[in-house]
């Protein structure tokens, strides 16, 4: 997903709605035109996590309510995590989105 941002010099957009996720601003599609490479969150996929489950994580870590918030893929954090088997780690309070490296659990 983030290779697929940087080489169509688009932004990556972290989502929440239907899980958390990432995805590239303009990011290839498939046929029935859903968007092909997300990078979900850890316990907030809905293919793969009970709906309780990451319903209930993405609303205590994120809040209640959908949002989209857009980043530059060429920004250090990103492009240490390219780079790097490191993970990244979102962070939220009321006010504040942060993303950090971290090594891998």
């Amino acid at each position: 997903m983030l290779t697929e941002a940087i080489a169509g010099q688009c932004r990556v957009i972290l989502v929440k709605d239907q899980g958390v996720y990432f995805l590239a601003e303009q990011g290839e599609r498939r046929p029935d035109g859903r968007v092909k490479l997300l990078a979900y969150a850890v316990g907030c996929n809905p293919d793969t996590d009970p709906f309780d489950d990451w319903w209930e994580l993405a609303r205590a870590e994120l809040g209640g309510d959908d949002f989209a918030e857009y980043f530059d893929p060429k920004d250090g954090v990103f492009t240490r995590i390219l780079h790097t088997a490191h993970d990244l780690m979102l962070s939220a309070t009321a006010t504040h989105l942060s993303l950090e490296v971290v090594p891998p659990a």
